[in-house]
């Protein structure tokens, strides 16, 4: 099938990150689940591959990039409101996820951060559908998620 993305991140505890991860609401593929791997399930068309670090490795001769002191993304995802925002990162935090940035209140726009339990960056945010208001300067008009 054509446009899907598949985002890999390398996880140093699989059954951790699943723990973490299904706390926040996500499913995974089982086809696609072993000792090795797993297959978060976003939406129809989007996926993130958990791998542990090992078998990331194997996909690349780079070396794995330490989140300790380094980002190397920030994967920012919708939710269907405000308090959803909230919430989200209120339970990534309860469940071994860590703070990262400051809200960001853009008004037609809102979002919170948060690092999982590998430290990678992921940002939940809210936009209002009818889009930012017409009197926005263009820096406010052209605000994107992140953080």
């Amino acid at each position: 099938m054509a446009n899907q993305l598949f985002l890999n991140l390398p996880v140093q505890n699989l059954k951790r990150s699943v723990s973490f991860f299904t706390a926040l609401g996500f499913t995974f593929n089982p086809d696609f689940t072993d000792e090795n791997a797993t297959c978060m399930v976003v939406n129809e068309n989007a996926y993130v591959m958990l791998l542990v670090e090992a078998y990331f490795k194997t996909f690349t001769s780079k070396d794995v990039a330490s989140t300790k002191g380094s980002a190397e993304a920030i994967i920012a995802y919708s939710v269907d409101s405000r308090d959803a925002v909230d919430e989200a990162v209120r339970t990534a935090l309860a469940n071994g996820g860590s703070p990262s940035q400051d809200p960001q209140d853009y008004g037609f726009m809102y979002n919170q951060s948060f690092q999982d339990p590998d430290g990678h960056l992921w940002e939940v945010f809210w936009m209002d559908p009818a889009g930012p208001p017409a009197e926005s300067t263009p820096g406010e008009a052209s605000a994107a998620p992140q953080s």
